[in-house]
């Protein structure tokens, strides 16, 4: 479990990294789990114990929000002052969600169908 979790915080690093070196405007942390992403992409498997490690951390994934539930509380007169923006990109980001989330899955629906009736045909 250790090696995996100094792999999982390497990539997370490389991410801060290159944020940090080129001024990106995307979290380091995201821009590490993208590259592990094409990393494990590209080599076509996960190590058992990368999975093992990540199914561990994703079991207590709700102890993350409470740092973000203190932040909230902390800034409380901020999200009082600017609720209308907060509101208004809630509701549209969760839209937007719904409605990718929906086309992906009708163009995954159809990209299995055709390969059923493709197999079918040989």
């Amino acid at each position: 479990m250790l090696h995996a979790l100094t792999v999982l915080l390497l990539f997370q690093l490389v991410g801060e990294a290159l944020t940090q070196l080129f001024h990106l405007p995307v979290p380091g942390p995201v821009l590490g789990m993208g590259l592990l992403f094409f990393a494990l992409f590209f080599q076509r498997w996960l190590p058992r114990e990368l999975r093992d490690t990540a199914q561990a951390i994703l079991q207590h994934l709700s102890l993350l929000f409470v740092p973000a539930g203190v932040g909230i509380l902390q800034h409380l007169h901020r999200v009082e002052r600017e609720w209308l923006p907060i509101t208004a990109s809630l509701v549209l980001s969760a839209i937007v969600t719904v409605a990718v989330t929906a086309l992906t899955i009708r163009a995954l629906a159809r990209l299995t169908h055709a390969g059923a009736r493709n197999e079918e045909r040989t």
